[in-house]
């Protein structure tokens, strides 16, 4: 639902939430997280101690993983604006990638936050 949001504040003209659920949108998400080598170098990530720079040299031949770009990326744009706070999903991968937060802690804190949010 952030996605959606995100996209509603930083792109001009209309967003159609179909467009999220359609197969360019959650499926594409759900097939990138669970297949391939985003999927192998998560479960690493999750239960070895290693940066995602050691794990992409270590298992991908140091071809890089789009996701920890892209949230710095994003985490960028959004403290630039001053909406970290309103971006909790955004901002919490951005944490887990550079900043150290444990995976666990994260999974609670985001499990209690209210899914329709932001959309409106």
């Amino acid at each position: 639902m952030q996605m959606i949001a995100f996209a509603r504040i930083f792109c001009k003209g209309q967003v159609s939430t179909a467009t999220f659920l359609e197969s360019c949108g959650v499926a594409d998400l759900i097939t990138t997280c669970y297949r391939g080598q985003n999927g192998r170098v998560l479960k690493a990530f999750a239960t070895i101690v290693k940066t995602t720079e050691e794990l992409e040299k270590d298992m991908l031949n140091r071809q890089k993983l789009h996701g920890p770009q892209t949230s710095t990326e994003v985490y960028r744009i959004l403290k630039q604006k001053g909406l970290v706070n309103k971006f909790l999903f955004f901002t919490v991968v951005y944490q887990i990638c550079y900043e150290g937060r444990p995976i666990q802690e994260t999974l609670s804190c985001l499990q209690s936050y209210p899914s329709r949010a932001y959309i409106k």
